[in-house]
């Protein structure tokens, strides 16, 4: 036999099913929702009546839904007994209400918030993508539903995405929200989204164009102290330096101390495509940026492509150390779950800063030395 609390908990794993959540907030044939609660044994009704007893108080007293009650006869006993034999919810707000879960309704609401604003194409996108959608306030993922409804194959004519300001987005908009608005546009035109990829559907400028800063730290490795690449070009034409260091922000140069045999390469950010090169793999690879989600996922990122890399300063011990006085407000979260690709200490840090309320420590507060110590750690050397 089955307890109002067997089946709470049942009814609260399932809400982590895509599929289920999918099917029983979208499909009104998927209600009303039963669930057996099993006839007590006669060993039990005979040998254990306080168990019972305790067993049929526990379905009296439930409040959510329908309880169905059976008149069934045991050997052993002087009259029929009114058991519990099955549990009836007739729509998605008794489902979130019998778990019992107060971080489950908030989620509901969360997700019914946005549902209730955005077209219906989009329902099922934002339903799946939980983790995505629930990092993002309800206006993040509406404004993403309405510049999905305003593009259209082609439309970038040749213009990067930044420079396509609909619906009152902003700059960083396809960035904050790529991965959430390539699949509304699938929900929209179907995968060839995918199959082509964001920027060719759109014919948008690829993020291959994006300028990087490169810098030589050792003098005499190039020709200047300092020059902008596309990141295009350095997929096709090698760097001279046996020691590559990725940093985020193009800002921390002037943290960078002089190294030998080695280069840095700054402003990536989120364009990382570029290091799928293949010189990129004999070097040695170290990847510095920003302790915070949008840090770490971009890590994840980075090492997907080259996997020897050694992420720099990215720890829970420097947050720990640098935080308290350096941390800021992370306004957006890459995601409420870390991506794969991080090691199970930086998936620790990651969960970590979701719980912070100033969970962002920026590259551009660490101390210089630090800075320098950590990189002449990594490489050995001066």
């Amino acid at each position: 036999m089955k307890s109002p609390a067997d089946l709470k908990q049942r009814l609260a794993q399932q809400w982590q099913n895509n599929d289920l959540r999918e099917r029983r907030l979208l499909s009104p044939d998927q209600w009303p929702l039963e669930l057996a609660i099993a006839a007590p044994s006669a060993k039990v009704v005979l040998n254990e009546p306080s168990a019972l007893r305790e067993h049929l108080q526990l379905w009296r007293n439930v409040e959510v839904g329908e309880v169905e009650w059976d008149t069934r006869s045991y050997r052993g006993t002087s009259t029929p007994l009114s058991i519990p034999v099955a549990w009836r919810l007739h729509q998605p707000s008794e489902w979130i209400a019998a778990t019992e879960r107060a971080d489950i309704t908030r989620e509901y609401q969360h997700l019914a918030r946005i549902v209730e604003a955005i077209d219906s194409p989009y329902h099922s996108v934002v339903l799946r993508q939980r983790a995505q959608v629930l990092a993002r306030k309800v206006s993040e993922v509406v404004l993403a539903a309405q510049v999905a409804s305003e593009l259209s194959p082609g439309c970038a004519a040749g213009r990067p995405l930044r420079a396509l300001s609909l619906a009152g987005c902003d700059s960083k908009f396809y960035e904050r929200n790529r991965h959430l608005l390539t699949l509304m546009l699938c929900a929209r035109f179907g995968d060839t989204v995918l199959d082509q990829g964001l920027e060719h559907f759109l014919d948008a400028t690829d993020e291959n164009d994006h300028w990087l800063l490169v810098a030589p730290l050792q003098p005499g490795l190039l020709p200047f102290a300092q020059q902008r690449v596309r990141a295009r070009e350095l997929m096709t034409r090698a760097l001279g330096a046996e020691r590559i260091v990725i940093v985020e922000n193009e800002q921390c140069l002037h943290q960078l101390p002089e190294l030998s045999d080695a280069i840095a390469i700054l402003g990536a950010g989120l364009h990382l495509n570029w290091m799928q090169t293949p010189w990129l793999t004999c070097k040695q690879i170290a990847y510095w940026g920003d302790i915070d989600t949008w840090g770490l996922s971009m890590l994840a990122a980075a090492r997907s492509h080259c996997p020897h890399l050694t992420a720099l300063l990215m720890t829970q011990e420097i947050f720990d150390a640098y935080g308290p006085e350096s941390a800021v407000v992370e306004q957006e979260l890459a995601g409420s779950s870390p991506p794969e690709g991080l090691i199970d200490e930086e998936r620790g840090l990651y969960l970590h800063l979701v719980g912070q309320s100033k969970g962002r420590l920026e590259q551009e507060f660490l101390p210089k030395d630090r800075v320098a110590e950590a990189m002449i750690e990594r490489f050995g050397c001066v």
